[in-house]
């Protein structure tokens, strides 16, 4: 591996505006974002009694406007300690991102950045919910700025300083080797066969559904006077309701399995995840289309997450992701965070205890919670299931008679469903990590470091009080910063946060936890 040269520090300062190439892709872009109303425009203008489609053409220009208005107003800037970001026409706004403390860093390059040779670099620090993100560098400044923020700032504060540099002088390249790679893992295209199981494509699917019917919306369509509808109906009437229900349902099937294989492909086509030793990060790369790159600082991760969803874990798959500081929002954790797409079980935990440097900690024997923390599954699933019964049989009832009997489906699946519950719940507390499972539609077993976790609560709801039981949550900065054990009893809840935090909860004591 080359390592990138040493990103250009201006001079003084200074202010500079991001590349001149974004003057193509800021457009298109804020293009895109309103489309949908641009399309409505230019249909609602077409069909008009006046033809004034000009409106669809005002809307267009008004939206590539905006892209480049964003470019002339955007400016960012290094100085010794910050990266700074200044954005805004008569609002403006300054986001920095102090260096010391950055803990990742996300290159990402679209279709339209690749060919323009750019990437969005976004920087995260973990301070707070707002993120730096320099969208229009160069993939060269991109990945220099990336091995200047992480692999050289960390080496150098190791105290390894390359051969012919002087301490504190970053202008000079590293040797090759220094920030040395180990491959992890690589997508092996075996792996597509759970890409039906996921869901990517219901979601792919929802979002095609819900920007068509923007577009009709906005376009004024009425299928009460569109021939082609009227037709489809009359034939879905000739051949019977239930025949074109299930020619309906098959056709729908059969396009989530399409899009979930090609949402596989184009988001970890090329998945890469390797251990830079020297630079102490682990190094993330995928996508078909838009590459991503995401690095992770290894003293900065406090856990993985094994997440086996009940769909992928009926074909023996499961997903990992680090639980680590410098991710905010769902969404960019559950996208950044990955360590493992779709893939065999075994893979999984194998990279697991690669990252956490301990075999064997997502296998290691639970502790079961006890047959109040099962009845607890029990009653709660089937209670819904109860609620999803009356009104599936009453449903069916008012069909016909005899579709009644679809009221047994929710409250099988539920039963079903508090079993499944109840096997997955438990615990473990090993020398450095503490082990958490729960859930069944969406298992996932959480294993935190005993050295992260900075505080411990115990919760007990009236229900939980009635029956004995205790839920303790551990505080950590990383991550969802919460993270639970359900359903213990009280003794044991005591003895895990006292075994945790030993002079945390000294002072409770001898008072009841509520």
């Amino acid at each position: 591996m080359t390592d990138a040269a040493p990103l250009e520090a201006p001079g003084a300062d200074q202010w500079r505006r991001l590349s001149t190439r974004m003057l193509l892709v800021h457009p298109v872009k804020e293009f895109i974002r309103f489309l949908p109303a641009v399309a409505g425009l230019l249909i609602a203008g077409s069909t008009s009694n006046g033809g004034q489609w000009w409106w669809g053409l005002i809307g267009a220009g008004l939206a590539i406007g905006l892209g480049l208005l964003r470019w002339f107003t955007t400016r960012y800037r290094f100085t010794a300690d910050q990266v700074q970001l200044r954005h805004g026409l008569f609002s403006r706004s300054t986001v920095t991102a102090p260096i010391d403390r950055v803990r990742t860093v996300d290159v990402t390059s679209s279709v339209l950045h690749r060919v323009l040779g750019l990437a969005e670099v976004k920087i995260g620090t973990g301070a707070d919910d707002k993120e730096l993100a320099l969208d229009g560098l160069t993939t060269q400044q991109a990945g220099a700025l990336r091995h200047e923020l992480l692999h050289r700032r960390r080496g150098v504060a190791d105290g390894a300083t390359p051969e012919g540099a002087v301490p504190g002088d970053e202008s000079v390249d590293l040797p090759t080797g220094f920030a040395d790679e180990e491959e992890i893992l690589r997508l092996d295209p075996r792996w597509i066969r759970f890409a039906p199981f996921g869901p990517s494509g219901l979601i792919a699917a929802a979002a095609i559904i819900g920007v068509s019917l923007q577009v009709i919306n906005e376009a004024g369509f009425n299928p009460d006077e569109n021939s082609t509808v009227q037709n489809g109906i009359d034939q879905a009437e000739r051949i019977g309701v239930w025949v074109a229900v299930l020619i309906l349902v098959i056709g729908a099937a059969l396009l989530v399995l399409l899009l979930s294989l090609g949402g596989y492909l184009l988001l970890y086509w090329g998945f890469r995840l390797t251990r830079h030793t020297r630079g102490g990060t682990l190094h993330v790369a995928r996508g078909l289309l838009t590459t991503r790159a995401t690095t992770l600082e290894t003293r900065r991760i406090r856990g993985v997450e094994l997440q086996e969803p009940l769909a992928l874990r009926l074909v023996g798959g499961a997903r990992l992701a680090a639980i680590t500081t410098g991710l905010k929002g769902s969404d960019d954790r559950a996208q950044s965070s990955m360590l493992v797409p779709p893939a065999p079980v075994a893979v999984a935990r194998g990279v697991a205890d690669r990252v956490l440097g301990v075999p064997g900690t997502t296998e290691v024997a639970l502790r079961r919670h006890g047959p109040a923390a099962v009845r607890r599954r029990y009653s709660r699933a089937l209670l819904g299931g109860a609620v999803l019964a009356v009104a599936a049989g009453v449903a069916g009832f008012l069909v016909t008679p005899w579709l009644a009997v679809v009221a047994v489906v929710p409250l099988a699946a539920s039963a079903l469903l508090a079993g499944d519950r109840a096997r997955s719940l438990g615990h473990a507390l090993t020398e450095q990590h503490v082990v958490s499972r729960s859930g069944s539609l969406l298992r996932g077993t959480d294993v935190i470091g005993r050295s992260g976790v900075i505080g411990v609560s115990l919760r007990r709801s009236y229900f939980q009080r009635r029956a004995g039981l205790t839920t303790v949550t551990m505080a950590t900065a990383a991550g969802d910063q919460r993270y639970d054990v359900m359903d213990v009893t009280q003794p044991v809840a005591t003895a895990l946060a006292d075994d945790l935090l030993p002079t945390h909860l000294a002072p409770f004591t001898n008072s009841p936890v509520e």
